[in-house]
């Protein structure tokens, strides 16, 4: 398995964007597929993705993602975390490779925020047997549940994740270019780039202190909340870096609304 230096590069989300998949049916191979499972509530699981975990002879994925289906299948179950992820995904390609259907799991949708998750599959894979194809099968995303409960239209919003590895410079900068005309819909990363420590970015760049800022925490969870601030207010909570040291979880989404216009109804 290769190793990803996620600061200097090359960043594995590279070689899930490097090409866009082959035609249905034109590989000669079963294909690995990358499930998108949710965002933690299986009313929310898509019926293809639920078919490529039943009919999966080898599952791999987060612990915590795994534990989330692993009642719907028969299949092994690789699990692992950061630290010996590389090795669960080696094992993983080998085992596809000697023919077995693998199916690897990720949070929400894999398009929204786990391209580095997919590029390392298909890195695992293509390692194994080059002409396995790794296929996306969407799920519904925290962020589209952010989205209906914030009300911030997708067309007229700027997503950003920070819920990777590496620099996030590039990214918070975005942030700051489009909080004047659009809703922004963000993905914090736990714990060193939260909600407060964003506000307090926003509110540095200039963005104005009355924004309505929601943080949206364990959509679709029976736990679901959703905290209204102020920018200014959501700023106090700014600083930390860890769990101890945030009043919100890691499964949360912000979303600061965007001016409201001259003629608009507020």
């Amino acid at each position: 398995m290769s190793d990803y230096d996620l600061d200097a590069g090359p960043d594995p989300a590279t070689v899930a964007a490097a090409a866009p998949e082959s035609a249905i049916g034109a590989a000669a191979a079963e294909p690995v597929y990358a499930v998108g499972v949710g965002p933690g509530n299986l009313e929310y699981l898509t019926p293809r993705g639920e078919r490529a975990i039943r009919e999966a002879d080898v599952i791999v994925g987060f612990t915590t993602v795994v534990e989330f289906v692993e009642d719907l299948t028969d299949a092994d179950l690789l699990t692992c975390g950061y630290e010996d992820e590389a090795e669960a995904l080696e094992a993983f390609g080998e085992r596809v490779a000697d023919g077995e259907r693998g199916t690897a799991v990720a949070m929400g949708d894999p398009n929204h925020s786990g391209y580095q998750f997919v590029g390392k599959v298909q890195d695992a894979v293509e390692r194994a047997d080059p002409d396995i194809p790794v296929r996306v099968i969407p799920g519904i995303s925290s962020l589209q549940l952010a989205a209906s409960r914030a009300r911030t239209p997708m067309e007229d919003t700027e997503f950003v994740t920070l819920h990777k590895s590496g620099d996030l410079e590039s990214d918070m900068e975005r942030l700051a270019t489009a909080v004047d005309d659009r809703h922004l819909l963000v993905l914090p990363r736990p714990y060193d780039r939260m909600p407060g420590d964003i506000a307090r970015f926003l509110l540095d760049r200039g963005a104005e202190p009355s924004l309505e800022a929601l943080v949206l925490e364990k959509l679709t969870h029976e736990d679901e909340q959703i905290h209204r601030f102020t920018l200014t207010e959501l700023a106090d909570h700014a600083g930390g870096c860890g769990e101890d040291e945030t009043p919100f979880s890691d499964l949360i989404v912000l979303a600061v609304r965007r001016p409201v216009a001259a003629g608009e109804p507020s």
